[in-house]
């Protein structure tokens, strides 16, 4: 993804009604999600447990979307030669934005602004016929940008960067196509995190040198893009000046409480690259011809999707999401070892679950401290001696009293689902699992 492609459950109307819940590098800091230190740098935070755990589900949903899409997924080195970057067009259109080089004998070393050149060197690794294309190749990699100390801010200004990327190499003719399902894959995404796009923006050149010179080139690429938004039925601007470099793109922009804008998610056609590095494939012809390469991101990077997702549900994430999914609170220390048990039951089933027990407070402190964890099971005496727990839902209602096991199906059900439904009343998803 170029350097344009990245600018640097929904919310209840409660949630609306309190701005300072919206800021989420307060909360960040409240929850323990992340935090910073000076010692490690600006702009350069540090990802706690339990953000961690937010992070880490997201991430595990988006490898799994892009598989079954079709994309394969890769890794490369975060260091690039100066030379891959002067190929690219990073070094002369960009490189203000890029940390100095790094002298390594008689080389210079650079990290790198954004994957795409390391992918175009995988694809140009192997020799490619029509009959693999499209290839679809993903990574979720880290890039460095070189972000001035005074726009950056928690999580949505960064300089350490782990980015969602893609790039499909395809013929002419799959490009739109490709860009279509891209554009499909990203609205997926946003209903099942509970994000709404703020608008849909075709980027074009604007005035200036910072972008590449080839009017053809612009041209055939804004086109395609143009047709992949009028297809798609989704109203969006244009804007100049907004472009990457090296070609057009469709950004998914969203917004905060108060109204600020950025860049999530992205698509681009790109003419530019695939000549720069000589890429081809070889044609039904036998002849050599050269592949469009199709730049896309669905969730643009970790830090600002999460920053995004902690402002909009208020820390209150979809239990899939969710860094802690199920508090089991024992009301005394006759019920701790039923408690412990349900814990390692739903921990060996894949749940995010805690212990909180009588050490810890009154019940309803404990169930207070709680208040963000989707489900809270507490076991008393009665509980315990039938085998069940009287659960306690995030949003206040409490459901009939359920066995251990069915709870597990339920709550399990639903976070495999990966569903903003709080509760099914019916477990029919549990059935259904």
């Amino acid at each position: 993804m170029g350097p344009g492609a990245f600018p640097c459950g929904h919310s209840s109307p409660r949630d609306r009604e309190e701005p300072p819940m919206h800021d989420h590098r307060r909360l960040g800091r409240e929850l323990d999600l992340f935090d910073t230190d000076p010692l490690m740098g600006a702009g350069l935070p540090y990802w706690l447990p339990a953000g961690a755990a937010v992070r880490h589900a997201l991430e595990e949903y988006v490898h799994e979307t892009e598989r079954r899409a079709g994309y394969r997924h890769v890794y490369s080195p975060v260091l690039g030669k100066r030379e891959l970057y002067e190929i690219s067009g990073h070094w002369s259109h960009y490189s203000e934005d890029m940390f100095p080089p790094m002298e390594l004998g008689a080389e210079q070393v650079v990290l790198r602004p954004s994957l795409c050149p390391h992918h175009a060197l995988i694809y140009r690794s192997r020799a490619h016929s029509y009959r693999e294309l499209p290839l679809r190749m993903a990574e979720l990699g880290g890039m460095y940008r070189s972000e001035p100390s005074g726009v950056l801010g928690g999580l949505t200004r960064v300089r350490a960067i782990q980015l969602n990327d893609a790039h499909v190499f395809c013929t002419l003719d799959q490009a739109a196509e490709e860009a279509r399902a891209a554009l499909d894959l990203i609205g997926r995404a946003y209903e099942a995190l509970g994000i709404r796009p703020a608008r849909y923006r075709l980027s074009l050149p604007g005035a200036g040198g910072k972008y590449v010179a080839d009017a053809g080139m612009w041209e055939r690429a804004a086109a395609l893009l143009t047709e992949v938004l009028d297809a798609s039925g989704v109203p969006y601007e244009a804007a100049e000046g907004e472009a990457a470099f090296y070609g057009p793109k469709i950004d998914v922009q969203i917004a905060d409480a108060s109204g600020r804008e950025a860049t999530l998610s992205t698509v681009q056609i790109d003419f530019h690259q695939p000549e720069r590095f000589d890429l081809h494939y070889i044609g039904p012809d036998g002849a050599r011809h050269r592949p469009v390469m199709v730049h896309r991101s669905i969730i643009g990077s970790m830090e600002r999707a999460v920053a995004h997702l902690i402002e909009l549900h208020g820390g209150a994430f979809p239990a899939w999401l969710a860094p802690v999914q199920l508090v089991v609170a024992p009301v005394s220390d006759a019920q701790v070892e039923a408690g412990a048990a349900l814990v390692e039951r739903a921990l060996a089933e894949g749940l995010r679950a805690e212990l909180v027990g009588p050490e810890q407070g009154s019940l309803g402190a404990r169930i207070r401290a709680a208040r963000l964890v989707p489900y809270q099971a507490v076991i008393g005496a009665r509980e315990d001696a039938a085998g069940e727990v009287a659960l306690r839902l995030r949003d206040g209602r409490r459901p009939a009293a359920l066995a251990s096991a069915e709870l597990l199906r339920r709550v399990g059900a639903l976070v495999s689902a990966r569903s903003n439904q709080l509760w099914d009343e019916q477990g029919e998803l549990a059935a259904i699992g």
